[in-house]
């Protein structure tokens, strides 16, 4: 006599193309929905794969392979490196300080913490990170000019609504014992974040400040296009003009900035985990 089935026993994967199966009916509508991105562009490929246009590309990369390395040029090039450097540091710096006096009232340190502000705090954290660097520049070029003052600051109100909230998210995080020991012995709320939290989620807070400060090199060279100072105005300028040479070493200095940063940036987080 056979024994019956066991009613635990691991169920067979639906077949495919079922109509049960619903993973298949995603994979056919992201399938769907590429047809019909490529139906719906104009893609003149036969164009792009034209002689002419072979020819113009080759063209292009020859000139951009030959920088312009003129003592002059050189050196506003550096100055502009400087720029871009100073503009990210100093944006990232405002948004720590910002962002973690954000992160305070919009984090629940504890399970009976009332945490009033909470809401309307990450909702102003929201609006900050949801608009992006080139919006809050183009803004504040109209407030204050051009120059890298509204580069920095469009940085600065952006980096902040990213790092508040991680921040809070950190904070919220946090292991509450040493947190619990102080408030039970009457000690104030201040101090017990100062002595007890803060310690803990010091190593997130510099591991996040500086991921941060990497993609502030890239976005403080690419607000520069819209005239925020720096290398990326130096970048507009050039290629407005169809200065080729000039616009390779200005693209050959960003590379090696940002590459030099994350070298940086990747041996403090090394240093900050040993």
């Amino acid at each position: 006599m056979s024994k019956p089935m066991n009613d635990s026993a691991p169920k067979l994967p639906a077949p495919i193309f079922d109509a049960r199966c619903k993973s298949c009916w995603m994979v056919f509508g992201l399938l769907v929905l590429v047809v019909l991105s490529f139906w719906s562009l104009d893609l003149q490929w036969e164009r792009f794969a034209s002689m002419d246009a072979m020819a113009r590309m080759g063209k292009f990369i020859g000139e951009l392979l030959t920088p312009n390395f003129e003592p002059a040029f050189v050196a506003k090039v550096a100055w502009a490196t400087v720029e871009t450097l100073a503009m990210s540091a100093l944006g990232t710096l405002l948004a720590v300080i910002f962002g973690l006096l954000w992160a305070l009232p919009a984090s629940k340190t504890y399970a009976e913490d009332p945490a009033r502000w909470r809401t309307l705090s990450r909702g102003v954290l929201n609006v900050l990170r949801s608009i992006p660097e080139l919006v809050w520049a183009a803004l504040l070029l109209i407030a204050v000019g051009l120059g890298p003052f509204a580069g920095t600051f469009a940085l600065a109100l952006h980096t902040t609504g990213v790092l508040g909230r991680l921040f809070a998210e950190s904070i919220e995080n946090a292991t509450d014992q040493p947190a619990f020991a102080l408030r039970a012995r009457g000690v104030g709320s201040v101090a017990v974040f100062w002595y007890a939290t803060f310690p803990q989620v010091l190593p997130q807070l510099i591991s996040y400040t500086l991921y941060r400060w990497e993609n502030n090199i890239r976005a403080a060279a690419v607000l520069g296009v819209v005239g925020a100072g720096g290398l990326g105005q130096m970048l507009s300028y050039h290629m407005g003009l169809f200065q080729m040479a000039e616009t390779s070493t200005v693209l050959l200095s960003m590379m090696i900035l940002v590459a030099l940063v994350d070298v940086l940036s990747y041996f403090s987080r090394t240093r900050l985990m040993n």
